[in-house]
């Protein structure tokens, strides 16, 4: 674990599954519209949305994909990570006030690299909302000592 108490890809294991929720209300979709610009209405009007093949209003895609974002650098891998890049897929719509689930799984991990494949999927109940994966860079302990190494003279 680094100092920042993130994961250090030396802790990283394939196979592990890590999870976080959000309920993603109005004041959540108001503040994306406002820090975004996305304004659409099938997300912000109900009237709009009402007639539009949802039957109402949605939540913004990339503000349920930002829980992805918020669970990899806050949870796991964690602080110091960053993600380097990301593909997903958009299965289904999250409503206002639901809750979505993030399942974020280590598929593959490249120590020499810092590197971690994560599977990252999001759900709302057993509906998979949005599946995807991302490859990140994180922390190592061996590369903290080898810095300190060349920093401090023996």
């Amino acid at each position: 674990m680094n100092e920042l108490h993130g994961y250090d890809i030396e802790d990283l294991q394939v196979g592990e599954t890590v999870y976080y929720a959000k309920k993603l209300t109005e004041d959540d979709m108001a503040l994306f519209a406002g820090a975004s610009g996305n304004v659409g209405a099938v997300c912000l009007s109900e009237a709009y949305a009402g007639t539009s093949p949802f039957k109402g209003r949605i939540v913004q895609e990339f503000l349920t994909a930002s829980l992805i974002s918020a669970a990899i650098t806050s949870k796991f891998p964690g602080p110091g990570s960053v993600c380097m890049s990301q593909s997903m897929r958009f299965n289904a719509p999250v409503r206002p006030g639901e809750t979505v689930n993030v399942e974020i799984t280590v598929r593959d991990v490249a120590v020499e690299k810092s590197r971690v494949a994560l599977e990252t999927n999001c759900y709302v109940g057993d509906t998979l909302v949005i599946e995807g994966e991302a490859l990140v860079r994180t922390t190592s302990a061996a590369q903290r000592e080898t810095s300190q190494a060349e920093v401090w003279p023996r």
